[in-house]
This record gives structure tokens, sequence and C-alpha cells, in this order.
């Protein structure tokens, strides 16, 4: 059996703009998506902090060190620039991999820069058996 973990997240983010007219997604700033580990076209769960909005769709890269991250689409309605959002993604793991993960959390400041890269270390205290 396997379970659905958190993989990563971007937590804190401003949302920079809303584009109702674009095909679809979340464009995310490329730099954070690398230190999030987030691949483009992977699926994410957003959630509005300031409204509490949540919606799966899946990033696209923003120009690295743009700061941009801008709901596209029928999701730009769920959120305006301002709003501070969390983005995240979940992974599947054996029993086995639960036991050594931990989640990577990006943290940024008001303008989506990088501040820090965090691991939840303290999965690892628990046992499935």
């Amino acid at each position: 059996m396997q379970r659905t973990l958190l993989l990563a997240k971007i937590h804190n983010c401003t949302l920079t703009d809303a584009n109702l007219n674009y095909v679809g997604s979340i464009s995310i700033d490329q730099k954070l998506m690398e230190a999030a580990g987030i691949l483009p076209y992977e699926q994410v769960q957003v959630v509005n902090k300031s409204n509490g909005e949540r919606l799966i769709t899946y990033a696209i890269e923003a120009p690295g060190e743009s700061g941009a991250i801008e709901l596209n689409g029928a999701a730009a309605r769920l959120g305006a620039p301002g709003d501070r959002l969390i983005i995240m993604t979940y992974g599947q793991f054996t029993p086995e991999e639960v036991t050594t993960y931990s989640p990577r959390v990006v943290l940024v400041d008001e303008q989506n820069r990088l501040l820090e890269v965090r691991r939840y270390e303290e999965l690892h205290t628990f046992s499935l058996v």
C-alpha cells in the first residue's frame, strides 16, 4: 500500500497577478519551483489564505527571480493580486519510504524572494508498525 504525503510547499507567497484569459494553471517563479522541487506541469494544490479558496491545477514556470505567482484561466477568479497563498505538491510513498522522507518547505518574503528552504525532520519520529 502507498500513502499520499506532502512532498513540498511554497509557504505564504503573494499572488502577483490573475489572468483570466490564459489557458489555465498557475505560473510560479522558476527559482521557487526549483527550490521546492516542483516540476513544470506537476499537479499542485493551491490554498488561498486570504479568502479560503482551494484549487488543484498544474504549475508552469514564470521567469526566474521575477517573483511571479499568477493564477491563470478559470483559477484567476479564485484570487486577487496581494492574496497570500500556499502551493503544495503531494507524492505517493511506500511504508518504508515514509519512515525516511521529509517534506521540503520553501519560505519567501512579501515579494516572493526565497528566504529559506526547510525540511520537516520531525516526520522521522513515527513508525507505521
